[in-house]
């Protein structure tokens, strides 16, 4: 017999279709009362004997989706999942009437919605199970769930359907409760630290705020382009001018790069910026931050990672930019002469942008010889002027900026500073970036001539961070690709 293909299971299904409708009978139901969930009846009776359960039996109400039946002529198993998790099901003919089963038999399939009604028992095997009473068809299923669905590994049909991928994959779907776990402890700490959530503009008629290459839209009514924001910064630090202390914004930022597992174009980021204090303060407020929201979202601040075990555990270490490049063996001349520099790289086959600043060229130096080397969460600081355009200059070296970014696991995971509220040496910088751009940097920054006349109008001193909430959620999960913790990565047309 030729194997059935997925479009005659289809095309089975839809005369099924036909047919119920035929009868009167309605595929896509009227709501269904549910009083259960799976895991709340595990929890409930798991502990209970069989005796117990036979001598009062608990009446049971759920619904989801059949995932296995098991035909045994008169009687038949099957399993059903909420979103909780499974639970066993046992219909009888003497039990649901003659004409109930042989609809099921004849009319429902694995994949369908279905909601039952039932006394709760426990088998010979000890396995928690309802004896359906009634049931109802809620949704019928017109494709059937792909082969081996349990279990399902391949990376393009999990990222692509990811309703496929949350059926058969029960660990996935925890990885989703437990970002959402994750942004409300970032939420209660942020309240309890003072602070009020904002809203900023994601359509931008400059794109500032970072070192990236945006979207372009247009708007039709205004007659301009905008630019998707790649960063809240420029926006959150206005406010800071307008008398607020304390803001953060946890949103969406979308930047024109490439996709990996470290990169997705829409992604969530956490900005936060206070007045008077400065990018020291962040360090020991991140490592507190962390392990707050660690605890609340795991119980602990020692977790695996792939192959390690990363610990929260402050203090963390704290390496200037340059000192630990030269502990990596980058030669001296290198971090003090840019030609030098640039040799370096190219003899290392070091990529560097065209057009990329002296501080790019160390920037790309840095992300081959010491980041990947970055395991447990480590501060560097003290970077170079010309990759900080809206950073403070250190008092002791005006060619440095009062600057960390934190790195766990290999991965930049935050970036923070001590803000500039000089509108001068503000100024000077956006120019500087300008004349990049027009030498072919497509990341510089461009001149932003409100923010200018906000800083005009006085600033206080500040410090600001950013947090990249994927990666956060790729350590707290134990996932290697940043595809595992966004519901719908962006993928290439099928």
């Amino acid at each position: 017999m030729a194997e059935e293909t997925t479009s005659d299971l289809v095309e089975q299904r839809l005369k099924k279709l036909k047919e119920l409708r035929a009868l009167g009978i309605e595929p896509y139901g009227a709501p269904y009362e549910v009083r259960d969930h799976a895991r709340q009846l595990s929890e409930q009776y798991s502990e209970k004997s069989k005796e117990d359960l036979e001598a009062e039996p608990p009446r049971a109400a759920v619904s989801g989706r059949l995932i296995t039946v098991r035909d045994f002529g008169k009687a038949s198993f099957a399993h059903l999942l909420d979103g909780t998790g499974k639970i066993q099901l046992y219909l009888k003919k003497d039990v649901v009437g003659a004409d109930k089963y042989s609809f099921f038999k004849k009319y429902i399939d694995m994949g369908d919605i279905i909601g039952v009604s039932g006394l709760l028992f426990k088998t010979r095997t000890g396995e928690l199970t309802i004896e359906v009473q009634d049931f109802a068809l809620l949704s019928k299923a017109l494709r059937p769930l792909p082969e081996k669905w349990h279990g399902l590994h391949d990376v393009e049909t999990r990222y692509r359907q990811r309703y496929l991928d949350l059926i058969a994959n029960p660990q996935v779907k925890e990885t989703f409760r437990l970002r959402s776990a994750v942004i409300k402890s970032i939420r209660d700490f942020f309240e309890k630290e003072g602070f009020i959530e904002v809203e900023t503009p994601m359509m931008h008629q400059i794109a500032g705020g970072a070192a990236a290459r945006p979207f372009r839209t247009h708007h039709i009514a205004l007659g301009m382009d905008l630019y998707l924001r790649i960063a809240p910064e420029l926006y959150l630090k206005r406010l800071l001018v307008g008398g607020y202390e304390r803001v953060f914004e946890l949103n969406k930022n979308f930047r024109n790069e490439g996709i990996s597992t470290k990169h997705n174009p829409e992604f969530t980021m956490l900005e936060f910026y206070m007045a008077n204090k400065d990018y020291v303060f962040l360090m020991s407020f991140t490592e507190r931050m962390f392990g707050e929201i660690a605890m609340k979202a795991l119980g602990k601040i020692k977790f695996p990672y792939g192959d390690v075990e990363i610990d929260l555990t402050p203090p963390w270490p704290r390496y200037p930019m340059l000192d630990i490049m030269k502990e990596k063996g980058v030669p001296e001349d290198a971090l003090r002469d840019e030609a030098a520099a640039r040799r370096w790289a190219g003899e290392r086959n070091i990529q560097v942008p065209p057009g990329a600043s002296y501080g790019k060229v160390l920037d790309e130096i840095f992300k081959e010889t010491v980041e990947p080397f970055l395991i447990q969460p480590t501060f560097i600081t003290d970077y170079p002027v010309e990759l900080s355009p809206l950073a403070k200059k250190k008092a002791s070296d005006p060619t440095l900026v009062d600057r960390f970014e934190l790195f766990i696991a290999g991965r930049e995971i935050a970036n923070a500073f001590s803000e500039l509220n000089d509108p001068l040496d503000q100024r000077e910088r956006f120019q500087r970036q300008c004349e990049e751009k027009a030498r072919g940097e497509e990341e510089a920054h461009p001149m932003d001539e409100d923010f200018i006349r906000a800083l005009e109008y006085g600033m206080p001193p500040a410090a600001g961070e950013g947090v990249g909430i994927d990666r956060l959620m790729m350590l707290l999960a134990n996932v290697p690709s940043i595809r595992d913790v966004i519901l719908f990565p962006q993928m290439k047309p099928e």
